[in-house]
């Protein structure tokens, strides 16, 4: 089993352009790679707290349609996180949220995960919004130090970090240490600052970099880079494309190596047994289907 900790949030995603009504549709960056796992035929699980609203039912709903674990999520009365996206002519998005007293943010730390999880997934506002960021960081390094693969998708969102310095150094020296594969943008790099060597150098074994129509890159512990081209499509809108690539990531290095953190890690083997160009050409094409509908709609095993 694979299991991912975050937010879930409803997108009110604009109905045509120039924005006119909005249309409520399920969202989050680690919803989005939960719901994306499950469409590819991983044994999934969700960890969060998710809101006892209709919002909240509509989200779970989702994730038992693609058959995703929900044992491990918690429910409160606090409404559900909204954002409000606003594309790009090329179909890329920055994002508004209602946050406060919401759901998602009282997330605590649960109990020992079950026995068979492989990995584990973190990103996104769950990092930023305490009291859960703290409870979630504390998953990360409670699962890292027991053997789990670790995936760290920061997937910035600017608008709601209030001490972007402050969030820098947690990200650098509380976070990083404990993660084994960093995936992020382009974007996201230059928010943050520094560069692979100095991302490696804190701990992860690899950093997989999104260049939109550029393709991906990865670079590893032990030297090594490759890279792939973006599959070509027709763009609608970039929501989710980066969530479904850390599927993608996942459901190949959990599904396929016996001990998934082992493949990925060089400190305890050599990290070039990972197919890294089949990894990512296959996180290219299912990002790229993708990008090709409206909203986060991560394709099934059977488009792929």
């Amino acid at each position: 089993m694979i299991v991912v900790g975050g937010e879930a949030l409803i997108d009110l995603v604009p109905a045509a352009r120039p924005p006119g009504a909005l249309l409520p549709r399920p969202g989050g960056g680690p919803y989005n790679t939960a719901l994306a796992l499950g469409r590819l035929g991983a044994e999934a699980a969700f960890c969060s707290r998710v809101s006892a609203d209709g919002f909240g039912e509509s989200l779970l709903s989702g994730l038992r349609a693609a058959g995703v674990d929900l044992s491990l999520v918690q429910r409160g009365p606090e409404p559900t996180t909204l954002a409000v996206p606003s594309l790009a002519p090329d179909g890329s998005a920055s994002y508004g949220f209602y946050v406060e007293g919401t759901a998602d943010r009282l997330f605590t730390l649960p109990p020992a995960l079950p026995v068979g999880v492989r990995a584990l997934a973190l990103g996104t506002c769950s990092l930023v919004l305490e009291p859960g960021a703290s409870a979630y960081e504390a998953l990360l390094r409670r699962e890292s130090r027991r053997g789990l693969l670790t995936l760290l998708d920061p997937n910035i969102r600017p608008a709601l970090i209030a001490d972007p310095a402050g969030y820098r150094a947690r990200f650098r020296e509380r976070l990083l240490p404990y993660t084994s594969v960093l995936k992020l943008s382009e974007e996201d790099a230059a928010w943050l600052g520094g560069g692979v060597g100095d991302w490696l150098a804190a701990g992860p074994s690899a950093v997989v970099l999104t260049r939109g129509a550029a393709g991906l890159t990865v670079w590893t512990q032990d030297g090594g880079e490759c890279s792939v081209p973006a599959r070509r499509v027709r763009v609608v809108d970039t929501i989710g494309a980066g969530d479904t690539v850390n599927a993608a990531l996942l459901h190949r290095l959990a599904g396929t190596a016996a001990s998934p953190r082992d493949a990925v890690d060089s400190r305890v083997a050599d990290s070039r047994a990972v197919d890294w160009p089949d990894v990512l050409a296959y996180a290219a094409h299912a990002s790229a289907l993708t990008c090709s509908r409206a909203g986060a709609e991560p394709p099934y095993a059977a488009e792929l």
